[in-house]
């Protein structure tokens, strides 16, 4: 079995959330500058959009870089096509199942590693092809599962041999360790990257993370079968107000349409989205992303775990 950074050509076993609205060329070619694998977030964007940010990534970078395909987008399926016709090496998926789409990425060469919530899942994507798996856990900022991260690794490691890739709850050395620990060969990270002078959100919205406390963080959508996790303000808290009321769900999507384009465009930390993770609390400054890098894996190979950094 390969190691992540051998799969990926990275020096560091890290893969960037493919956050929408979020993860653009911007971010992206930061990662990938500092040694992580960068990537582009389709999110509900068109393929015209993402052909420009690839075009834009490849004047920013020259190093490997990847393309997240949230599969329950409308355009999922042009930019599939797109992917193969750009050359992209590899390409990671949310809200879905690439099956139908694996096939056409295997003979054009392209790495798929599916972000999964669940062990059966995983076992699922492997015998469809995938090269690894995003697994997780319920601490990540955004759309979540129900299972802990610390709980969801080791089973799916126990249950697959292809690599597994921790996500949730991750944010300094203790939590690259502990997915090491876990079985990991390498982990995804989302929220800590958010307080980064190159994340392209509102500079609100950073401090929103730095000042965040442990108990900050709300989960949305539950009733709804659609679980988000949000950082508290009132509109997260008036939606869950109202869903435990038994409002029907074309209200409660009002209060949230375009809430995440509000958080991050405009700063709007009342009525926005403010999408991140349980480990909010841990962040406490804004930084170089290769300081987080850095941060995350220099010196750690001290502790004597199978942690391979190229």
């Amino acid at each position: 079995m390969k190691n992540i950074c051998e799969l990926l050509d990275i020096k560091y076993p890290v893969i960037q959330g493919g956050m929408a609205n979020i993860a653009t060329s911007e971010l992206a070619s930061a990662v990938s500058n500092a040694g992580g694998l960068g990537l582009i977030g389709a999110g509900g964007y068109d393929a015209n959009w993402v052909k420009e940010e690839i075009d834009k990534m490849r004047l920013l970078t020259d190093k490997p870089f990847g393309v997240n395909i949230m599969l329950m987008s409308p355009h999922a399926k042009d930019i599939a096509k797109l992917v193969i016709d750009e050359g992209i090496k590899i390409v990671t998926t949310g809200a879905g199942s690439p099956g139908i789409y694996m096939d056409a990425w295997k003979k054009a060469g392209i790495i798929v590693i599916p972000v999964v919530p669940s062990a059966a899942l995983a076992r699922r994507m492997e015998k469809m092809g995938a090269d690894a798996v995003i697994c997780e856990g319920t601490e990540a900022g955004g759309h979540i599962g129900e299972l802990a991260t610390m709980a969801l690794v080791p089973q799916v490691v126990d249950q697959v041999n292809i690599p597994v890739i921790a996500a949730g709850g991750i944010a300094d050395q203790r939590g690259v360790l502990a997915a090491f620990a876990l079985g990991a060969k390498g982990i995804q990270v989302g929220t800590v990257l958010l307080a980064t002078k190159e994340c392209p959100i509102h500079e609100n919205y950073k401090l929103k993370i730095v000042a965040a406390k442990d108990s900050d963080s709300i989960v949305t959508g539950r009733q709804t079968k659609a679980p988000v996790r949000v950082l508290k303000n009132p509109m997260a808290v008036k939606y869950n107000d109202l869903a435990s009321q038994g409002v029907a769900l074309e209200e409660l999507e009002k209060l949230t349409l375009g809430s995440l384009r509000r958080a991050v465009f405009d700063g709007d930390m009342t009525l926005g989205s403010i999408m991140a993770g349980q480990i909010s609390g841990l962040v406490k400054e804004i930084k170089t992303v290769k300081e987080v890098l850095s941060d995350l894996f220099d010196h750690v190979n001290q502790y004597k775990l199978n942690l391979e950094v190229m």
